[in-house]
C-alpha cells in the first residue's frame, strides 16, 4: 500500500468521527472484543468475519455489526476498517497480521500474538513499515485489583519488590472446551499446548511488577501429571529471576479452588489480589508502629474482603466476567489510535513477554 493511500486511511489527530472497526473470528473470547466495539462511542463495527457462515451471521446480527463475512480480504477490501481484532488461533496470526497491516489497518490481536519472539519481531517490523499500531491482548493487566496493586506500590507501600508470584489454579482437564478429545482445540497444537494459551497472561503479569532488564536465570518445570496424547502438558511451574527480584509462575490443573491470584512482597510489607474473586490484601506497616500493625492489617483487610465478597456476589448475578480490564484496555487502545497518542501496551512491553516465553520454552532451562 503506497504511503499516500496509508495517510489518508490514518485517522486525523483532530477527527473525533468513531474508528471503523472488523472483527476476524468468532470465537469465545469475541464476545467481549464485540461487545466493547458495539457500546463504544469510539468505534463503529463494520465487519465480523468467521470461516462459518452461521457463526459470522450470528455475531453480526448480535452486536450491530453492519456485514458478515467469511473472507477477511472481501472484509478489508469492502468494508475498509481502520482497525481489525484478531480473534483467531494463534498459529494464524503471523500471516492474518501481516495481511491487515499492509493493507493500512491497526491490529488488536489476541495472545500469543506470535509463536516466538523472531515471529513477533517481524510483525513489529510491518506494523512500523507500515506506520500501523500493532498490540496484544495483556487484559488482564487494565483490571481493577491489579491496577490498585500497581498504585499500592507506586506508593511505596510494600518498599521496593523483592518477589511475585503469578498462579493460576484452573481445572483443565476434566471438560469444557480443551478436554474434547473428538473436537481437539486448536492451541493443543501450540508448543506448550493448553498450558501455552495461558502463559502469556502469566508472563505479562510477572513483568509488570518485576523490575526492567534482562532475565538473570529462567528454570521452568513443565509436567503432564494426567498423562494421556491430548493434553501436551497439564502443570507448569518455573521462576525468574531479574537482578535481585525472584518471580514464580504456576499453572495447576489439580489444585483446587480455582483461582488467578498476584502475590507481591517488598521490603516493608505484602500485597496480593486474586482476578477470578476479586480482592485486594495488605499487610504492612502503619503509623501505630510494629506491634499493633497487624491488627490494623487484619481489620482493614476483614472489611476489604467483606466489601469484596458483596461485589463479588453481584458480579455474578450481573454475569460481570474477569475480563473486565479488557474494555479498558481496548478503550485506551481507541483513544491512542484517534489522538496518536503512545498505546497502553508498547512494543517493550509485548518484546518481553516473548522473550520470556521463549526462556520457558527452551529446554536448556527445564529441570
Amino acid at each position: 500500500m503506497t504511503a499516500e493511500l496509508l495517510d489518508k486511511r490514518k485517522p486525523s489527530l483532530s477527527s473525533t468521527r468513531p474508528l471503523r472497526a472488523a472483527v476476524i473470528g468468532t470465537g469465545a473470547i469475541s464476545k467481549e472484543h464485540l461487545a466493547f466495539l458495539r457500546h463504544s462511542e469510539r468505534a463503529e463495527l463494520v465487519g465480523v468475519c468467521d470461516l462459518s457462515p452461521a457463526a459470522a451471521r450470528y455475531a453480526a446480527e448480535a452486536f450491530a455489526a453492519s456485514k458478515a463475512y467469511t473472507d477477511y480480504r472481501q472484509m478489508l477490501s469492502q468494508a475498509q476498517p481502520d482497525v481489525v481484532h484478531i480473534l483467531t488461533p494463534p498459529q494464524t496470526h503471523l500471516p492474518l497480521a501481516t495481511d491487515c497491516l499492509e493493507q493500512g489497518t491497526h491490529v488488536v490481536c489476541e495472545k500469543p500474538i506470535a509463536l516466538s519472539t523472531a515471529e513477533f519481531e517481524q510483525l513489529w517490523a510491518i506494523a512500523q513499515r507500515c506506520d500501523r499500531t500493532l498490540i496484544e491482548d495483556h487484559n488482564y493487566r487494565f483490571n481493577e485489583p491489579v491496577l490498585a496493586l500497581q498504585q499500592l506500590i507506586a506508593e511505596g507501600a510494600i518498599g521496593p519488590v523483592q518477589e511475585v508470584e503469578v498462579r493460576m489454579a484452573l481445572d483443565i482437564r476434566s471438560g469444557g472446551r480443551y478436554a474434547d478429545e473428538n473436537l481437539p482445540n486448536p492451541v493443543h497444537r501450540l508448543p506448550a499446548g493448553v498450558v501455552h494459551d495461558f502463559v502469556t497472561h502469566l508472563s505479562y503479569l510477572l513483568l509488570t511488577f518485576l523490575p526492567p532488564g534482562d532475565f538473570n536465570r529462567v528454570s521452568a518445570a513443565w509436567s503432564n501429571h494426567g498423562g494421556g496424547d491430548l493434553f501436551k502438558y497439564d502443570d507448569l511451574d518455573a521462576t525468574v529471576i531479574c537482578g535481585q527480584a525472584h518471580g514464580r509462575l504456576r499453572f495447576s490443573s489439580y489444585t483446587q479452588p480455582d483461582c488467578f491470584s498476584i502475590t507481591v512482597r517488598g521490603s516493608r510489607g505484602t500485597a496480593e489480589v486474586d482476578l477470578f474473586q476479586p480482592f485486594l490484601r495488605y499487610n504492612g506497616p502503619h503509623s501505630l508502629g510494629k506491634q499493633l500493625s497487624p491488627l490494623v492489617n487484619h481489620w482493614q483487610n476483614g472489611w476489604s474482603l467483606m466489601g469484596a465478597s458483596l461485589r463479588n456476589f453481584r458480579n455474578k448475578v450481573m454475569q460481570h466476567t474477569p475480563y473486565e480490564g479488557l474494555h479498558t484496555l481496548l478503550d485506551h487502545t481507541y483513544k491512542a489510535i484517534a489522538t496518536g497518542q503512545t498505546p497502553p501496551v508498547t512494543y517493550a512491553d509485548m518484546a518481553r513477554t516473548c522473550q520470556l516465553i521463549d526462556a520457558l520454552l527452551t529446554p536448556e532451562n527445564w529441570r
